[in-house]
């Protein structure tokens, strides 16, 4: 097997009902301000990792956070997960700049994300 290790968990996203509401509790709780804020998305950049506000799960339909591991290599690391018997939910696709998420759903429904930069 090749080197398959994570990068550590870099991006978690959260499904908000109100963006609004929610967007001076999560202030609060990082201490910094949203990096990126917009009707359909509020980010925030906080100690080495992105956490993302998406009002109403998004199109992805999150009902709860979803962890990113950030991998060298998003259809190896998809191959050796669907292999140990996750099941693909959303595949490889670029969200620009050349940065690819996936999603996948282990044994228990819960889901997982996978992420690899440019």
């Amino acid at each position: 097997m090749t080197d398959s290790s994570t990068q550590g968990i870099k991006v978690v996203l959260h499904p908000v009902s109100d963006l609004e509401r929610a967007k001076p509790m999560y202030t609060a709780l990082l201490g910094v301000a949203p990096t990126a804020d917009s009707s359909y998305y509020v980010g925030f950049e906080a100690a080495g990792q992105h956490i993302g506000l998406v009002p109403g799960g998004g199109p992805q339909g999150m009902t709860s956070p979803v962890t990113f591991w950030e991998v060298a290599d998003i259809e190896a690391k998809l191959a050796q997960l669907t292999a140990a018997g996750a099941t693909v939910k959303d595949a490889a696709h670029d969200v620009g700049g050349g940065r690819l998420v996936a999603t996948v759903t282990d044994l228990d429904g819960n889901d997982l994300g996978l992420l690899q930069d440019p």
